[in-house]
């Protein structure tokens, strides 16, 4: 059974791939100011940690604030001791004149005298009892004070004996860098001699300059190497075109009164696109005939039908390098006419090179868009990545993986066999049963490496990977 989709038209959307990396479902990655922003949060809460010596100078701070309130303490007894003096005496006084009043009336206000002089005891009586209280309190609160002294004097020991070991180590460690350095620099002036010291300086100097003109010149030199290029491709296009032409010529030669009714145009190498066209205007229209594409070896003594190549249009396959590609024409009247390509169709250059630099990374990565999935045509042709590895494929959009598949039998994977001036860049994968793709690259050299790739990677894992009904040579 054809699988859906392999002789389809391809109609691609160029653009899709001049937008690189605007693929809106890709995660955005955290930018430099939010890195910066949560270094900096990070470093300002490793300095509100508060180090040896803040707590130090909190202590200190609060020791000297422990000793004010003592002094003042101190001040505050001396004043209250020098009142309680002054009340003592005034209440002596007090009581002197109210005996010596006593002795003066009689009656009633002798009474009342006598009254007060029992409430001005009783005050003394309580007086003397504050005093006592107050007395008890100074004596607590000195003891609180010498605790206090001696807890303050016991800290203030462990953070100068904390404080001496840490200034220790420091001076420890400086002194081991010190050494360490020194020993650095006199295995340096030990390892190198004077001459070889400007030996070696003077071989820095030369590194330094060819750098230099390395950076000057060498833009340049790339830019005249592919001018060059550019210049040696358009040649052997020419040339390619005119040997392709002196054949046709020769062949219609060959033929004389049978002459054809059309003719195969196109460049006979990898990465083509084969197309028929009629010889004459008296020729059938190329919409009313049938077609079917072979592919036959180099010696003409193998033929090989090319399932879903039935299409006036042909893109040739990496299966078909080195092979001769005929296609059967059936004309509206029942007529068959038979058409074959000049000589084997080449491959294109370095791409051989190519596909075993990518083989020895063990695989890349392919910028592709979907034009068909399952024989559908897809809308919108979003850009995608087509990874190929050693042992499966993947197909991913940003970083959602579609499809990610080990080779496998049931694996298909060949060029596009229908029509279209797009059908060179064009790939047909078969990814398992009922689900298929139509892929479109960048170029024809994408392409074709992403199908020779795949297929040597299938090979070392013992499967043949090829299009429906092929039947892959040995080796390849």
């Amino acid at each position: 059974m054809m699988p859906l989709g392999v002789e389809a038209d391809i109609k691609l959307v160029p653009s899709v791939f001049l937008a690189l990396g605007s693929d809106e479902e890709d995660q955005p990655s955290p930018s430099k100011r939010e890195i910066l922003a949560k270094e900096a949060a990070d470093l300002v809460a490793q300095q509100k940690r508060l180090s040896v010596r803040d707590l130090a100078s909190k202590f200190e701070r609060g020791q000297e604030a422990a000793h004010a309130a003592a002094a003042k303490l101190a001040e505050d007894e001396k004043l209250q001791s020098a009142l309680m003096l002054e009340r003592q005496e005034l209440i002596t006084k007090l009581r002197h004149v109210l005996d010596a009043l006593g002795g003066r009336v009689a009656g009633r206000n002798r009474d009342d005298v006598e009254e007060s002089v029992t409430l001005v005891e009783a005050l003394g009586i309580q007086l003397v009892q504050r005093e006592i209280e107050m007395s008890q309190e100074k004596i607590e609160l000195r003891k609180m004070a010498t605790l206090f002294k001696q807890a303050s004097g016991e800290a203030k020991r462990m953070v100068e004996e904390a404080r001496s070991v840490a200034q220790a180590e420091i001076e420890k460690a400086k002194a081991s860098v010190l050494r360490v350095e020194a020993l650095i620099t006199e295995q340096q002036r030990r390892s190198y001699s004077d001459s070889e010291r400007a030996e070696l300086e003077a071989m820095r100097r030369e590194v330094q300059e060819a750098r230099r003109i390395k950076m000057l010149h060498e833009p340049s030199k790339v830019m005249d190497m592919d001018y060059k290029l550019q210049a040696i491709q358009q040649q052997f296009d020419v040339k390619s075109a005119e040997v392709l032409q002196l054949r046709k010529e020769l062949d219609i030669a060959k033929h004389g009164a049978n002459a054809r009714v059309y003719r195969v145009d196109g460049t006979e190498c990898l990465g083509s696109l084969l197309s028929l066209s009629p010889v004459d205007e008296q020729a059938p229209d190329l919409s009313f005939c049938k077609f079917q594409w072979h592919r036959i070896s180099a010696d003409g003594g193998k033929k090989e039908l090319i399932s879903g190549a039935v299409k006036s249009q042909y893109a040739p396959d990496p299966f078909d390098a080195g092979r001769i590609l005929r296609v059967d024409i059936t004309l509206p009247g029942g007529a068959k006419e038979f058409l074959s390509t000049t000589g084997p169709v080449d491959p294109a250059p370095g791409l051989g090179n190519y596909v075993e630099a990518l083989a020895k990374k063990g695989g890349t990565e392919f910028n592709v868009v979907i034009v068909q999935q399952n024989g559908e045509y897809v809308e919108k042709q979003a850009l995608h990545a087509l990874e190929i590895g050693r042992l499966r494929m993947k197909l991913r959009k940003g970083l959602t993986t579609k499809i990610k598949e080990k080779y496998a039998a049931g694996m298909q994977l060949c060029g596009a066999r229908g029509g279209g001036q797009a059908a060179p860049l064009a790939m047909f994968w078969l990814v398992k049963r009922g689900l298929t793709y139509m892929l479109g690259f960048e170029s024809e050299r994408e392409r074709n490496a992403a199908i020779m790739l795949a297929r040597r990677f299938a090979f070392d894992c013992n499967v043949m990977l090829a299009g429906p009904d092929d039947r892959s040579p040995i080796g390849t």
